[in-house]
C-alpha cells in the first residue's frame, strides 16, 4: 500500500513521540540490563501503533507499507536506540516469510508476528558471519532434520518463531524450527552493544518444517529490507547525535567562548552534516528503489549498506572526540551511540560485501 509523503510524516512522528515518552537514555540503560533486554511493554505499544505489522498485509493483521515507511520509521528508532527486536522480527523474519513462504506459512505466521505476541529471528550465516548463500552452515539431511550452526542471530534468546536458512543440495531452502525442538541449543554470544541481543544456534538432527519452496533469492530479498531498515537506523542515530553535538558545542564555554565559535571544531561539524546528509539520501533513495522494483535495487540497497554504517561510525567517534573528556565517560550517551554503530558494520553482511555488491552492479 502506498501512503502519501505527508501520511509517511505523520507516521513517523507519532512513532517519535512514543520513543521519546517510553525510550528515553535512562529506558534504554535500564532495560539492557535485563533478561530480555527490551521492554516488552514498549513493544506490545509498538505493535498497537501498527510498527510491527507494516510490512505484513492487511489480510494478516498488519498495515501493508513497503520500504519507504519502514526506513522513514527505522529513523525514529535508530534515534532512541530502541532496545527490541525490531528489525529481527518486523522486518527480517517478516520480509523472509512474505518472500519464501507459502499462503498457509502466511497465514499461520504473520498475525503474531504483526500483533507483537510473536517474536521472530532468521538463523541464516555460519560461523564466518558472511551473510551469503556460501556461508551458510546448515545443512538439512534426506529425512529432512537439520544439522549445523547458525551465528550472529538477532535477538535469538527470546524469538519464538525461528527461522533457518539451511543448504539443501546445490540450494539453500527456509524452515521453521520449533523452540523446544530436539537438538536445538541456543548460546547467547557475548556482544559489543548489549542493546543489540545475539545468539549461536545448534542443530543436531533437529527436526524442521519447509516454508515455502523458494531458494536463496527469497532470503536475499528479506536481506535487503533489513539493511534498509538498519540504514534507517543508522541515519536516525546519526543525526540525533549529530544534533547533540552540536547544542553542545553551543553551550560548552573555554577560554570565555563557545567552543563552537573555534574554526577547527566548525569545520568539523560542518563535515559531520555532511555524513549526515549523504546517509540520508542514500537510505531514502534504497528504500524507494526498493519499493520500485527497479533494476538499479541492488546497487541502491547496497551503496546504503555500506554508506550509512561507515557515516554512522564516522560520527560517534567524532562527536565523542568533539565532547571533550566527558565523552569518553560510559555515563555520556555518545557511548552508547558508537557501541550502535559498530555492531552495525557488520550485521546483514558488512561494508565490505556491500561495497562488493555495489561493484557488482555497476558492472565492475
Amino acid at each position: 500500500m502506498t501512503i502519501s509523503v505527508a501520511e509517511r510524516a505523520e507516521l513517523r512522528s507519532a512513532v517519535g513521540e512514543l520513543l521519546a515518552d517510553k525510550c528515553t537514555e535512562a529506558d534504554v540503560r535500564q532495560v539492557m540490563d535485563t533478561d530480555d533486554g527490551f521492554d516488552r511493554a514498549l513493544w506490545r505499544q509498538l505493535a498497537e501503533q501498527g510498527v510491527l505489522g507494516m510490512l505484513v498485509d492487511a489480510d494478516h493483521g498488519g498495515l501493508g507499507f513497503g520500504a519507504q515507511e519502514l526506513e522513514a520509521v527505522a529513523e525514529e528508532t535508530g534515534a532512541a536506540l530502541l532496545p527490541a527486536p525490531f528489525i529481527s522480527s518486523a522486518v527480517l523474519t517478516v520480509a523472509l516469510v512474505n518472500a519464501a513462504g507459502s499462503d498457509e506459512d502466511r497465514q499461520r505466521l504473520l498475525p503474531g508476528l504483526a500483533d507483537g505476541t510473536a517474536i521472530g529471528t532468521v538463523a541464516l550465516t555460519g560461523p564466518a558471519g558472511s551473510w551469503t548463500a556460501e556461508g551458510v552452515d546448515v545443512r538439512t539431511a534426506s529425512d529432512g532434520t537439520l544439522t549445523g550452526q547458525a551465528h550472529y542471530v538477532t535477538w535469538g534468546q527470546v524469538a519464538d518463531v525461528i527461522l533457518v536458512v539451511a543448504r539443501t543440495g546445490d540450494t539453500v531452502g527456509v524452515f521453521q524450527v520449533e523452540p523446544d525442538a530436539e537438538g536445538f541449543t541456543r548460546t547467547a554470544a557475548t556482544v559489543f552493544d548489549p542493546a543489540v541481543r545475539l545468539s549461536a544456534y545448534t542443530f543436531d538432527n533437529t527436526p524442521a518444517r519447509r516454508i515455502g519452496s523458494a531458494g536463496w533469492e527469497a532470503v536475499q530479498r528479506a536481506l535487503d529490507f533489513a539493511v534498509v531498515a538498519s540504514a534507517g537506523e543508522q541515519v536516525g542515530g546519526s543525526r540525533r547525535l549529530f544534533d547533540m553535538t552540536v547544542e553542545y558545542l553551543k553551550t560548552r564555554v573555554q577560554f570565555g567562548r563557545q567552543i563552537g565559535s573555534f574554526q577547527a571544531l566548525k569545520h568539523m561539524a560542518a563535515d559531520l552534516l555532511l555524513e549526515v546528509e549523504n546517509a540520508t539520501s542514500a537510505a531514502q533513495h534504497a528504500a524507494a528503489q526498493l519499493d520500485g522494483d527497479d533494476e538499479s535495487a541492488d546497487g541502491a540497497v547496497a551503496l546504503a549498506g555500506f554508506a550509512c554504517a561507515e557515516a554512522y561510525e564516522t560520527i560517534a567517534m567524532n562527536s565523542i572526540q568533539m565532547h571533550g573528556g566527558i565523552g569518553f565517560t560510559w555515563e555520556h550517551p555518545a557511548h552508547l551511540f558508537l557501541r550502535r554503530a559498530r555492531t552495525g558494520l557488520h550485521l546483514f553482511g558488512g561494508t565490505r560485501a556491500h561495497r562488493e555488491r555495489y561493484l557488482v552492479s555497476k558492472g565492475a
